[in-house]
């Protein structure tokens, strides 16, 4: 194996007590691996946007890792929207992950509010124009619901690259190669900044299914074959299989010379560490608490 990868993790905001309690364990059980950053989700119609505020501003001030703010265009103005981005700055954040957002519940396709931006690019503008962030983006290795086609995702990453993203984090995808053959577009058209790619630890297969749906991920017959025999042997088998598969997924990525991995965590870090020690990358420090 080449060097060790860098990583980074990917949070949601808790809308339970309980629920807090697990991010903040999950917080707490990955920052000694250090990460680069952890990214804290915004939910469909900006319906976290309150709870994605006080996790980022918490994570960064009791956890000591670099938080990226995930904020989308969705029913809110440009005024309101760049007030979030300030808010941010003022609490010492300096990267956020802009993105278009999520058709609101029940809408089936998104729709600019009339005094907001009307795509991820205007609002990549809007915070570059500030010069204080860091400003990641999305990345579709496999076609976006919405899109016309790869070319055209590719096309639209160029944009938002253009536009002052440093970065873009990708969909999550089952096979390396779909990956490769992204990252070998984007270079042709030119893309020069880091394209990082998004790892799925499944924690269980059904939701792994419903959400590769949702967004575009083609699932692979021998992902289905292989998951449906071991939930058929039951006990551990489900998770043995996740992990390995995941772990072989990074290795694969790694040796076609990828330098970092953005890990979904889904709030639960078991699985991620266990991927991540087998790539070779242990804690290298103990979380402190911060009063």
């Amino acid at each position: 194996m080449t060097d060790s990868p860098r990583i980074s993790f990917e949070f949601f905001p808790p809308k339970t007590l309980d629920a807090s309690f697990r991010l903040w364990e999950t917080a707490r059980a990955l920052a000694p691996l250090t990460p680069d950053f952890v990214s804290v989700t915004y939910g469909a119609g900006g319906t976290t946007r309150k709870l994605t505020h006080e996790a980022v501003t918490t994570i960064n001030r009791h956890y000591g890792m670099n938080v990226a703010a995930h904020l989308t265009c969705v029913e809110a103005t440009r005024e309101e929207t760049m007030q979030i981005v300030e808010d941010y700055a003022q609490a010492g954040i300096r990267e956020i992950v802009a993105l278009r957002g999520d058709a609101p519940k029940g809408a089936t396709r998104f729709t600019p509010h009339e005094d907001g931006f009307a795509n991820s690019i205007e609002l990549i503008e809007a915070i570059a124009a500030r010069g204080d962030m860091t400003i990641r983006v999305g990345a579709y290795p496999e076609p976006h619901p919405d899109s016309a086609g790869s070319d055209a995702d590719v096309a639209w990453l160029k944009r938002k690259i253009d536009a002052g993203a440093t970065s873009a984090i990708t969909q999550f995808f089952f096979d390396a190669e779909t990956f490769f053959r992204f990252r070998d577009k984007c270079q042709k058209a030119g893309i020069d900044a880091p394209i990082i790619p998004g790892i799925l630890p499944i924690q269980g297969w059904a939701g792994a299914k419903r959400f590769a749906e949702s967004c575009g991920t083609a699932i692979p017959q021998w992902a289905e074959d292989a998951f449906n025999a071991a939930i058929r042997d039951g006990g551990d088998r489900e998770r043995l299989l996740a992990t390995a598969i995941c772990a072989e997924l990074c290795d694969d990525l790694v040796q076609g010379g990828v330098d970092r991995l953005h890990f979904y965590t889904l709030n639960r870090p078991e699985m991620t560490r266990d991927v991540c020690a087998a790539l070779g990358l242990h804690p290298v420090r103990e979380l402190e608490a911060v009063a």
